[in-house]
């Protein structure tokens, strides 16, 4: 019995020992930040890990036919970084071209020392029995756009699978804030809603991430803009797809910085301030100014009267775009369904407003011409609202 006993505690560890001897992707892959030549792959990993990315053209030979190009992540520090979250910026490619690419990874053991560094065995994407992921560099033009928007998910991570599994083909995807209550700890980005996000979306539909009020409470709350990659390094961003134009605004807090419920953490009003000099800088630039198409995504709607994001929202980035000739803004926040003309109901506005409700995803498809079309459905499939924009 004693001999019994040892055997299979000598297996137990072993197994136990080989199950820890890689590196194992908790989250990912997703794609972020993609360009007419560029794309970034993110994901994350259970253990620290040298990562990277390996990509081919998404032609008929099969993977292993050659050796593939690989590229690791450029922090500007000329280091490779041994960390749990990956991301991976591949430049110099093809507008609007196909490539084939794979996740590699090598955990870190024990770090003596300089050339005294000990990894796990390299793991990855499997390109044997599975096929690789897939991600397409912009167009330089486009007559049709499609997109889809969720926003105030709250952590109902099932339901944010259901939405996103109904949705039909999108160019890309908009998280419009609040997908989880905070950020106590860093792993509820992933746990919560990631996970989900990057296994429906496959790695191939390119998924743009704006932060809500939600998103700015909790002990780990700080580490939320590295799980994302933005063209202007920062919360907010804007990018464009051929004649259509987006700008992603950060709309900070709902109340007061000096809320008790803040705790003396938050500073936010210089800035939104440095975030609306940016702003003033996107709307005078020559691709936002030869767009057809201009829509802004903030997680909080303006409103004058309302609590201070509101407000803020109101007097700090509502003059730059009522200037620029904003043609719709998407917002959540509130819960509930709203939708009005420029002006209607938020005084000063000079755009149309749609309010986006919780646990309903927006579908949008543009034209060249001009034209917006806007539907709403809920986690049933069911169409609830619809608005024909010219």
């Amino acid at each position: 019995m004693k001999r019994l006993s040892i055997f299979f505690l000598s297996l137990l560890l072993s197994v136990v020992a080989g199950a820890q001897d890689r590196a194992k992707v908790v989250c990912g892959p997703y794609l972020q930040n993609v360009t007419t030549n560029s794309f970034t792959i993110m994901w994350e990993t259970d253990i620290d890990a040298l990562a990277w990315v390996e990509i081919a053209p998404d032609s008929g030979d099969h993977w292993y036919n050659r050796q593939r190009e690989r590229y690791y992540e450029d922090n500007g520090t000329g280091l490779l970084p041994l960390s749990r979250l990956h991301k991976v910026t591949i430049s110099g490619l093809e507008p609007g071209t196909s490539y084939r690419y794979r996740i590699m990874m090598k955990g870190l053991k024990e770090y003596k020392g300089p050339g005294n560094v000990t990894y796990t065995r390299e793991t990855g994407s499997d390109v044997f029995r599975k096929k690789p992921f897939k991600a397409s560099t912009l167009k330089e033009n486009y007559d049709t756009l499609r997109f889809c928007v969720l926003n105030d998910i709250h952590q109902k991570d099932s339901l944010l699978g259901v939405l996103l599994s109904k949705a039909g083909k999108s160019d890309f995807v908009v998280f419009n804030g609040d997908m989880s209550n905070d950020i106590m700890t860093e792993d509820k980005i992933s746990n919560c809603y990631m996970q989900t996000a990057a296994k429906v979306l496959g790695g191939s539909t390119p998924l743009y991430v704006f932060r809500g009020n939600h998103d700015y409470r909790g002990r780990d709350a700080y580490l939320w803009p590295q799980h994302f990659s933005s063209s202007s390094g920062k919360p907010y961003s804007a990018f464009s797809y051929g004649p259509f134009y987006f700008i992603g605004l950060d709309s900070g807090e709902d109340k007061p910085d000096n809320d008790i419920e803040y705790s003396g953490l938050y500073n936010t009003l210089p800035y939104l301030q440095e975030e609306a000099a940016w702003l003033k800088e996107i709307v005078g630039s020559k691709e936002f100014l030869e767009s057809k198409v201009r829509i802004v995504f903030a997680h909080i709607p303006p409103d004058a009267d309302g609590w201070q994001g509101g407000r803020n929202m109101s007097e700090i980035f509502v003059p730059v775009l009522n200037a620029a000739g904003i043609d719709l803004m998407i917002c959540g926040h509130t819960h509930r369904f709203s939708f009005g003309e420029a002006g209607a109901g938020r005084p000063g506005v000079g755009f149309p407003v749609w309010i986006n409700a919780n646990l309903e995803r927006l579908d949008a498809v543009l034209t060249a011409d001009g034209s917006i079309s806007l539907e709403s459905y809920n986690t049933e499939g069911s169409l609830t609202h619809s608005v024909s924009i010219k």
